[in-house]
């Protein structure tokens, strides 16, 4: 998301222990991403050591780091795997640092909000797999959906983080009024009628 505003200093890079081809493997199967992927494969875990990061079994943390200018970390977030980082806590460490980025968000958020339309909406982003998918199972059924993006539109992003105890689980479904977290099928086809 970051890469949508023009004239902010800041770079997003991803850093994993894993090699240069599983790198662009992962990469691939989410459909490509938007930031560059560095490796801290050889010699291994290197990086990761240094900010304190790799684990005794040769993997790293699942962490953020905002570093300023200076070199200086501002941030730090060490979370399990399966935890969502809270988006608005590293936006506003972004915002502090970047007072013209703090703009740009506001009036994205202002420009970008859709509203949901229908009686299927689904709450997703371009990379995630469970929304390929979703997009699928639809494709499939024949089923027509509204589709929201929410990388695009932060609104809808807080919409799905109340649902989602406070995380922006993709896809999230709102079918008529039921709410789905997380792409499961079964669960999906009954909320549509299509199973019993």
């Amino acid at each position: 998301m970051l890469d949508q505003f023009d004239g902010v200093q800041t770079q997003v890079l991803g850093l994993s222990v894993d090699s240069i081809p599983c790198l662009k493997a992962w990469a691939d199967s989410l459909g490509g991403i938007t930031y560059p992927l560095l490796s801290d494969f050889y010699p291994h875990g290197e990086i990761s050591q240094a900010y304190g990061v790799l684990r005794p079994e040769g993997y790293s943390e699942r962490a953020i780091f905002v570093i300023d200018k200076a070199g200086v970390i501002r941030y730090v977030d060490v979370h399990d795997i399966d935890e969502q980082p809270n988006n608005d806590v590293l936006f506003e460490v972004l915002d502090n640092l970047e007072p013209q980025l703090a703009r740009a968000r506001k009036n994205l958020e202002a420009d970008s909000t859709v509203e949901p339309v229908g009686d299927i909406v689904m709450y997703c982003t371009q990379w995630c797999p469970n929304c390929r998918r979703a997009r699928a199972f639809f494709a499939d059924q024949g089923i027509k959906y509204t589709e929201i993006d929410i990388t695009r539109d932060r609104k809808a992003a807080a919409r799905v983080r109340g649902w989602a105890s406070g995380n922006e689980t993709t896809p999230t479904f709102d079918i008529r009024g039921e709410i789905l977290i997380d792409y499961d099928q079964i669960k999906l086809e009954k909320l549509l009628g299509i199973r019993k």
